[in-house]
């Protein structure tokens, strides 16, 4: 979800499914100004690489169904917090950026645009039924935490006329909603049982059904291109030691879950059907594992990881893939900086991710597509 709030060789068939680069290539988003001067040395699997957006911070780039737009967050100029956006379908203007149409009105904070099917509507977490203005940020008394703004509801936005319904309108924490590649149920994440878990529901809101139950921040799900599969970040609890206090203990969890509030220091990777069964640890690699996608065949798994930097501060984050069953892990990403937030097109031949690679300003974050090699 949220870009504030938080190597082994390439298998065979996945080259296969992604298919062969050629040098006439161009991205589904057509116009873009071409980076590849931006792929760094050992990021064997971009073949090449186009900028999306320029400026601000950009993140979640979402594919629509038919592959040729995307859905994202953005925050730039005089914005205070994300707001969401579409690009245009007629492809990138002059400047080879691609022009962004606005989704959401710009009251409060919102978060985790995805396309319904059709793409005629997107979907889109909001606080905007509560703040007419950007909530406050969380206070830095608990150190670097997320804010679960309880007053996040989700809802549909009609791309041509404007109208929006709303899915969730309980008072808590509902966001991070994604939709299934067969068009038929959403997953979301809520606190409506006590403790932040997944649900599901069918594309009206209805048939509401709960998928996680341990305790943990179990959130940022997707589906698996059969729809029989979910991935997601859950919780790494630590325990206490006789030598002192130590950050992430159950214990802080749900002290700090009172406030709204988690700490994402620790994250791993899980999978488990849709309705909660065989949950699985994908992930053991300390530090924070996100972001997760599946590969187009649903063997491997993307996602963006900081477990590798030695640093105190951990803010080198790069993009990873390993197989569902945990083994061979491989870094996608070697740029010293942030990048994170990988998703497959539908076709499987083009990723797109955020990264600061390129540019100009302190903490901007762009968007990119590269062609999957």
């Amino acid at each position: 979800m949220n870009h504030q709030q938080l190597a082994l060789p390439l298998l065979v068939l996945l080259g296969a499914c992604a298919g062969t680069p050629t040098r006439d290539s161009s991205p589904p988003i057509a116009g873009l100004r071409q980076v590849d001067d931006l792929i760094q040395p050992d990021e064997k699997h971009f073949a090449h690489l186009w900028q999306i957006t320029k400026g601000g911070e950009n993140a979640e780039g979402y594919w629509s169904f038919a592959g040729d737009r995307l859905s994202l967050q953005r925050r730039h100029g005089e914005q205070k917090c994300d707001r969401i956006f579409v690009t245009d379908a007629k492809g990138a203007d002059e400047s080879g950026i691609a022009p962004l149409q606005p989704v959401s009105n710009g009251k409060g904070v919102t978060t985790c645009a995805y396309f319904m099917p059709g793409d005629r509507e997107v979907l889109f977490a909001s606080t905007q039924a509560f703040h007419e203005t950007c909530p406050p940020p969380p206070d830095k008394s608990d150190g670097y935490v997320w804010s679960l703004h309880p007053e996040y509801d989700i809802f549909v936005h009609d791309l041509a006329s404007g109208d929006e319904r709303r899915l969730t309108d309980s008072y808590g924490y509902d966001a991070e909603a994604t939709v299934s590649p067969l068009g038929d149920r959403i997953v979301f994440t809520s606190d409506r049982s006590g403790d932040i878990e997944l649900w599901t529901c069918k594309l009206d809101g209805s048939d509401v059904k709960q998928v996680t139950n341990e305790l943990g921040y179990d959130g940022g799900a997707f589906f698996s291109h059969d729809g029989k599969k979910l991935v997601f970040r859950a919780t790494h609890f630590v325990e206490p030691g006789p030598n002192g206090e130590l950050i992430g203990t159950r214990e802080q969890y749900v002290d700090l879950l009172k406030k709204h509030k988690i700490r994402p220091h620790m994250l791993d990777l899980y999978v488990c059907d849709v309705d909660g069964s065989n949950r699985r640890q994908v992930t053991d690699l300390g530090g924070a594992s996100w972001a997760p996608f599946f590969f187009p065949d649903d063997s491997r798994i993307l996602f963006s990881s900081n477990h590798h930097d030695e640093s105190e501060r951990k803010f080198e984050f790069d993009i990873f893939a390993v197989d569902v069953d945990g083994k061979n892990l491989e870094r996608i990403t070697t740029y010293k900086g942030f990048d994170s937030f990988p998703i497959f097109s539908p076709n499987g031949k083009w990723l797109v991710f955020a990264s600061n690679r390129g540019g100009t300003e302190q903490g901007e974050t762009n968007l990119f597509v590269a062609e999957w090699r």
